[in-house]
């Protein structure tokens, strides 16, 4: 049993010099937080050191930080369930990204391991070469390019050969129940790669049943029927995992559409088996090493497997490989959703099958002309894809040293050798994997590094961590919020820094938090799917923020803590009034402030190329940046307000540079995707007189109310009548809120809290009804008359999975029972005949039926 443990220190080993030798964190002072691994996984992570040590206000169920209130089951499920994620807990908060790089380095070594025993299983022999190739699957280009970002998808690597384990027992009719809870475990720790997984490892059986000579069809579908019983059962006894994301995943905001018109070439695709290749390639991402590679090329040579064998793996791998680039298959492995971002995650699942051909074809040992025949097929590959941009300086030192090392070191195993000899040709052959897999790992991480957006995130360094402090030293909740504010150290700065904002990305924004925010004025990413703080008095105002970050221009790293006017968490309205047709963000705010603070004033263009008039607003012609003729320097509109008033902008769509009353902010809108939040631009001067400068990054859209004069005095005056209409006492807790109102309070309380799906709120004790929206928030009719409101979130779809999951339990009760009572009667009353009498059976192996004594009492039947 030393062989898994030898694959899991030679892949995790490996990953460590290759980042030491880069200077990458934790080895170096280069971080790791890019892309999503500083936009969500370390915040989340860090959102999960707060719940295992109670130093948050929400619970698994709910989140009080993120979107101004979001459900937080799915998001558990979906980012935090990896096992080795809940060594965050015993780190200290401050050092959260070293427990997310373990959650990725420790996968890759138990994925390795894994892959070794199965190996084995597969067929038998050296567990050291077996862990060689392992190696290569831990450190697969898809972990390098894809799975590194994404600590939640590495337990899809782990996920792979677990259930190949439970499929094999399948095979040989046994642990019914220990292969169950695998299934459940892969499906636990990441449903989205679990899935991938059992799709392939279904495919690998059925190759497998396919491939075993002179076996009963029988015997095969009584294998498929245990795999089908074993996967089904597994896969109900995570229900919750499903039902809740599933639920979740329904009510979400919709990702940008994705089109796949552009598959990979042959070439590009083939290209991707060669090591160290740049990592912006837009193809699947299948290296594992130059023995796994060889090893696959010279399977189809090895005359020692039948050739039905050969045929049937090949045929395999080309039509995974095939899938990958055709997008209804696409779809299939994707959960029938094309993914925002890379399509191709699924392709750690052909590297896992590649391995296990190069396992087959180096357990027949095969002879050095069959050697010559893969090496030549090698050359032939590199040759075709010279040219292509995945093959570099790194492919051809890779092809040159280790291949020709790996190439004699197969030789001379195959030849007759000392003890002496064997040691020294597997002591080369691990340090050339050893040494292969860290240069390749260094190579990749190098290139990719390069590419213009991935850039690091600030994540948990000096600035943020003054920034946490600056806000826990002013927290006030519930009484009110204290925001982040628009600046980023990451895409989910309340997770990472603490306090209440609207920042939150996540594939579960609900679609009513992200068109609530949106319809107020708050800007956001990516369609919705990442949403942002309000920017606007009006809009911290009704969300109750008192106090927020406010970033210094030009220093992303200085902050100044800014008081705000905030109306309370919850208010009671004597009536809520109704939407008025097509409301502008001013009328809106207005409706849920219920006060008229604003001037929406006519603009009038007087400067600059005339703007074509056009349905709600005007459309601007491309323009020149500034330069010698100011006519040239955008459209300029003016308007009248009164003075001392302060001026706000609303393009949400508007891409350019918004300037005028000594005020200067860029728009980054694009329809649909990016929303411009209201902004304030100045105040307005002594004559009334704004004007306001829109420059355009090419043909723009403004609207024709973009822009309105908010009057503090009377802003000061709503929030005032809010707040004495406001609880007597209010609490939160978890996913609770209660408050204590005013005796007799009637009409509605309407709490700053989006109203999304799971909420149900009681009155005086009353039962338990789901609350109304009013502008997209929570409201809660009180009727005649209320002294107390209780509300409570409850995730949709948990109720399903668990009734799912206790099903699944009693049905693995049920069969361990019955198995364990079949074994006590089996137990001879005589003394056992002599082994060499032992009755025989077969199980099935790639090259047929072996004969093997029965199990053991208790291993035949389902337990």
């Amino acid at each position: 049993m030393t062989a898994p443990w030898l694959a899991a220190a030679l892949s995790m080993g490996a990953y460590c010099l290759a980042l030491a030798l880069y200077g990458s964190y934790p080895f170096g002072p280069r971080s790791r937080a890019v892309n999503d691994l500083g936009n969500q996984f370390v915040p989340f992570h860090a959102r999960l050191w707060d719940l295992m040590h109670g130093t948050t206000s929400g619970d698994l169920f709910f989140n009080w930080s993120s979107g101004y209130g979001v459900p937080f089951l799915a998001d558990f499920f979906t980012y935090l369930m990896n096992p080795f994620s809940w060594l965050v807990g015993l780190f200290p908060r401050a050092l959260a990204d070293l427990p997310v790089f373990l959650v990725t380095l420790l996968s890759i070594g138990l994925g390795a391991a894994l892959m070794t025993v199965f190996l084995g299983r597969l067929h038998q022999g050296s567990g050291l070469l077996r862990a060689l190739l392992s190696v290569g699957y831990g450190l697969c280009a898809w972990v390098l390019n894809d799975g590194y970002a994404d600590p939640m998808w590495m337990w899809g690597l782990v996920a792979l050969p677990m259930l190949g384990i439970a499929a094999d027992w399948c095979l040989r009719r046994t642990r019914w129940v220990a292969g169950t809870l695998l299934v459940a475990l892969a499906w636990a720790g990441n449903f989205y790669t679990a899935a991938m997984a059992t799709l392939a490892m279904a495919l690998v059986l059925a190759v497998r049943l396919l491939t075993a000579s002179r076996t009963a069809w029988r015997d095969r579908g009584e294998a498929l029927a245990r795999a089908a019983s074993m996967a089904l059962t597994g896969i109900l006894l995570a229900a919750p995992v499903l039902t809740v994301t599933l639920q979740a995943a329904r009510s979400a905001q919709p990702a940008p559409p994705m089109p796949y018109d552009d598959p990979p070439s042959p070439l590009d695709q083939w290209a991707q088996l060669l090591p160290g290749g740049p990592a912006g390639t837009s193809a699947p991402h299948l290296s594992i090493g130059i023995p796994g590679l060889l090893l696959v090329a010279v399977f189809p040579f090895v005359r020692a497997l039948p050739l039905r064998v050969r045929l049937g793996w090949y045929g395999l791998a080309a039509a995974v490989a095939a899938s990958f680039t055709w997008e209804p298959t696409i779809l299939l492995w994707h959960g029938f959703a094309l993914p925002n971002g890379s399509l191709y995650r699924a392709a750690f699942v052909l590297s896992g099958i590649l391995v296990m051909i190069a396992w087959l074809a180096l357990a027949h040992h095969p002879r050095p002309r069959e050697l010559a025949a893969g090496a030549g097929l090698v050359a032939l590959l590199a040759w075709l894809c010279r040219d292509q941009a995945a093959v570099g300086t790194t492919t051809w030192i890779l092809l040159a040293g280790a291949g020709t090392v790996t190439l004699l070191g197969l030789a001379a195993l195959t030849a007759p050798h000392t003890s002496r000899t064997r040691a020294a040709v597997t002591a080369a052959l691990t340090c050339t994997v050893l040494l292969g897999s860290a240069y390749t790992a260094l190579s990749v991480t190098a290139v990719r590094d390069g590419i213009d957006w991935f850039q690091p995130k600030i994540t948990l360094s000096g600035p943020s961590l003054a920034a946490r402090d600056g806000l826990l030293a002013r927290a006030d909740w519930p009484r009110s919020r204290t925001d982040p504010g628009p600046h980023e150290f990451a895409d989910n700065d309340p997770l990472l820094l603490g306090g209440e904002g609207g920042s939150y990305y996540s594939s579960f924004v609900p679609a009513a938090t992200a068109r609530t925010l949106q319809g107020l004025g708050a800007g956001w990413y990516m369609k919705g799917r990442h949403t942002l703080s309000f920017e606007d008095p009006v809009g911290r105002a009704l969300m109750g923020v008192g106090s927020y970050l406010s970033p210094v221009p030009q220093r992303r790293a200085l902050f100044v803590p800014r008081p705000a006017r905030p109306a309370p968490l919850l208010t009671v309205r004597r009536t809520l009034p109704p939407a008025a047709g097509e409301e502008t963000v001013f009328a809106r705010q207005e409706r849920v402030l219920g006060a008229a603070v604003y001037e929406v004033p006519a603009l009038t263009p007087t400067a600059g190329p005339a703007p074509v008039p056009g349905r709600g607003g005007w459309l601007l012609p491309a323009a020149r940046r500034p330069g010698t003729d100011p006519d040239s320097a955008g459209t300029t509109f003016t308007a009248h307000c009164t003075p001392g008033s302060t001026a706000l902008w609303y393009a949400p769509w508007f891409s350019g540079e918004v300037s005028g009353l000594g005020g200067r902010s860029t728009g980054i809108g694009r329809q649909d995707v990016t929303a411009n939040p209201l902004r304030p631009l100045g105040p307005v001067p002594a004559d009334g007189t704004v004007s306001v400068r829109f420059l355009g990054k090419g043909p723009q859209h403004v609207p024709r109310q973009a822009l309105g004069c908010l009057s503090g005095r009377k802003l000061t005056a709503a929030v005032h009548a809010l707040r004495a209409r406001g609880p007597v006492a209010l609490t939160t807790g978890g996913h609770r809120l209660t408050a204590r109102l005013h005796p007799g309070s009637r009409g509605s309380a309407v709490l700053a809290l989006p109203a999304v799906p799971g909420w149900g709120c009681s009155v005086d004790g009353g039962p338990r009804r789901a609350p109304d929206a009013f502008g997209g928030l929570l409201a809660v009719p009180l009727g005649a008359g209320a002294g107390r409101l209780s509300c409570s979130y409850l995730p949709p779809g948990l109720h399903t999975g668990l009734a799912g999951s206790i099903a699944a339990a009693l049905v693995i009760a049920a069969v361990a029972v019955s198995g364990a009572v079949r074994a006590r009667r089996r137990i001879p009353r005589h003394p056992a005949p002599h082994p060499a009498a032992a009755p025989q059976t077969r199980r099935i192996t790639p090259q047929g039926p072996v004969s093997e004594p029965l199990p053991g009492p208790g291993e035949k039947g389902c337990s």
